[in-house]
Order: C-alpha cells, then structure tokens, then sequence
C-alpha cells in the first residue's frame, strides 16, 4: 500500500538544500516505488552498485509486484519456498505490532484488501452479496493462522495471503540505512516510497527537513501543499493516509485501507498518521495500524508505546484540518 503502483498513503516530501561535492544523491525504482538516497561520502567510492544490488535481493523476498518473490511464491502455495532474513524480520515484527494494536496491523488481511481491489489481484469481479463474502474472506485473516517453522511459511488454510507493503518499504530503508552505517556514513537520507530514515545532517549542515502532505484529494506532485513541515533527527519516519488512494463506485467511495476485523474501508476523520520511531521498519508499519485504529486509539497507542511519537491529520464537525503533534516533536515543527 505505496506510491506509484500500490501508491504511498500521504507522501513525505524530502527538500534538499546547496550540494556540498562530497555528497551523494541517488535516485532509481525498488519494489514498485521509488527511492531517493543522499550521504555524506566518507571516501571515493561509488556505493551506487552495492545498493541496487541490495534493493533487487530485497525485492526477490518481499515485494508483491515480483511474481518470483519469497512473498509472491508464499501467496501462490509453492511448497518449495524458503523465507530468507528479510521475511522474517518483516514477519516477527509484523506479529509484534499486530499484538500491540490489538490486531489493527495484520499481513493475512491481503485477501480483504484484493476484494476491493487495492491488492495485487486488478480488476476483481463485482458480487450481489458483500457481506456474505466479507464474512467468508475473514475466516483467512488472522496472524494466529500462519507461522514459521525452519524457513518454511505455514498457513491453516491455504487460500490466506500476504501483504506486507505495509511494512516492506520501512525494513528496506533500514537495510539501506544500516549498509551506509556500516561504510562509516554518519550523514545521510534514505527514502523508499515515502518512508524515511536520517542520520546526522544535511548539505547545509543543519537537521532533515520533513513535510507531510496536506490530505487533499486529487493532490500530484505539482499541485501539492504541505500541512506540516518539522525536523528530523537521527530517527525514521512514515505516514500513512486516506485521502489520495480510493475507489469510487456508485457514489460512493472506498479507502484503500482495510481494517481486518470487520473486513471493510476504514471510515474516520483520521486523514493522516505520521509516526516517528527509532527504526523505520516500526515507523511504517504503526502508520498503518492507526489509521485503522482511528485517532483517539491512536492517541491511547501513543501513550502506551513511549518509544514513538506522533502527526495526525484530521477534521472536526465543520470539516476543519486541526494537527495532534507529540509534545516531543513540537520543539522541531517548522510551521
């Protein structure tokens, strides 16, 4: 559920300053989105290869839009499929968050997510009796009905799917961030399908400057305004939102995010979520989950997980953008 062809729910502009020369700033497509790196280069070498070649390893495990993926393989039932670290990290932490939001972020929800037609499966065939088809569709969803057990994806019933785009950008802008890391790189952006992660500073020596979308429908990036820009320091960031992604039948419309217990669009004046958390893979995935969760969950969520903080976009009675900004952030809000 990204940008491009599965479109980013809110996306995070990253504005870039005076180009230093020992700067770097690369740009390409990875799992069916796009990407933008910038570092401080600590020496003469070009890191470009090396990161592509960890994007494409990363797109054969989790990406939806590879037909040869891990994920891809999993979904279709092949018996051969092996899980590599990539998918269980994303796994293990996909069970984690989906415990601490009371189920509000779940994986096994692809199948919900392709009967409205935002998932991998285009174009699916209109049916006379919604609810009784929800109601069977859910009887797939569930963390508790899949598993791991040596490198082999277990499922109680084998027309459960997967969808970790929820989940899949953030693991892949640490798995970036932490090569750079490890190339002695203290400065740095990595960006994938709107997820983001920052260490040190910019060009001009001064923290990332983050913006997040003003939910607008119909918004490009030509056309875009920004609701809140704010300063980010040596952590990650994601959001997730309603407002860009929909379909739109008879009247009425849908959005493309599910909530996995009633099997329906989430309906909420909850327009964007932002979390900001120390890994993006975190930052990413309870993005998702409160916007499911709807603000005053995700405001008990907050409370409860001091490990993160928070942006929320969202409407009052009279249709008003009003902002909730952790108090903690609010030292770093630019506008």
């Amino acid at each position: 559920m990204k940008k491009l062809l599965f479109f980013t729910f809110a996306i995070m502009l990253i504005f870039s300053c005076k180009k230093q020369k020992n700067y770097v700033k690369l740009a390409g497509i990875t799992q069916g989105t796009s990407f933008h790196i910038s570092y401080n280069a600590v020496k003469d070498e070009d890191l470009k290869k090396q990161i592509d070649s960890i994007l494409k390893k990363f797109d054969s495990s989790l990406s939806i839009f590879n037909k040869n993926s891990i994920i891809s393989r999993i979904n279709q039932n092949d018996n051969l499929v092996k899980t590599d670290s990539y998918f269980e990290i994303a796994f293990e932490k996909s069970v984690e968050i989906n415990n601490n939001s009371e189920g509000a972020f779940d994986i096994t929800v692809s199948p919900l997510v392709n009967f409205w037609g935002f998932g991998f499966k285009k174009n699916p065939k209109p049916v006379k009796d919604t609810t009784k088809v929800i109601d069977s569709l859910l009887k797939l969803v569930g963390m508790s009905k899949v598993r791991i057990e040596n490198h082999t994806f277990l499922k109680e019933d084998s027309r459960i799917t997967l969808d970790c785009n929820a989940i899949a950008q953030g693991l892949s802008v640490d798995i970036v961030s932490e090569f750079l890391e490890s190339k002695g790189i203290k400065d740095y952006m990595v960006e994938i399908g709107g997820e983001v992660r920052v260490r040190g500073f910019n060009e001009v020596n001064e923290y990332w400057n983050i913006g997040i979308d003003k939910p607008v429908e119909n918004s490009t990036e030509f056309n875009r305004e920004l609701q809140t820009v704010f300063k980010l320091k040596n952590k990650s960031a994601a959001t997730s939102g309603n407002y860009r992604k929909f379909k739109e039948e008879n009247g009425q419309k849908f959005t493309h995010t599910i909530n996995p217990k009633t099997g329906f669009p989430v309906k909420s004046n909850l327009l964007s979520a932002t979390i900001i958390a120390a890994d993006c893979l975190s930052a990413d995935a309870y993005a998702t989950a409160c916007m499911v969760l709807g603000l005053e969950k995700s405001l008990e969520l907050l409370k409860k997980r001091k490990e993160l903080s928070g942006i929320f976009i969202y409407t009052n009675e009279k249709g008003e953008f009003l902002t909730y900004i952790s108090d903690e952030l609010k030292p770093f809000i630019l506008n």
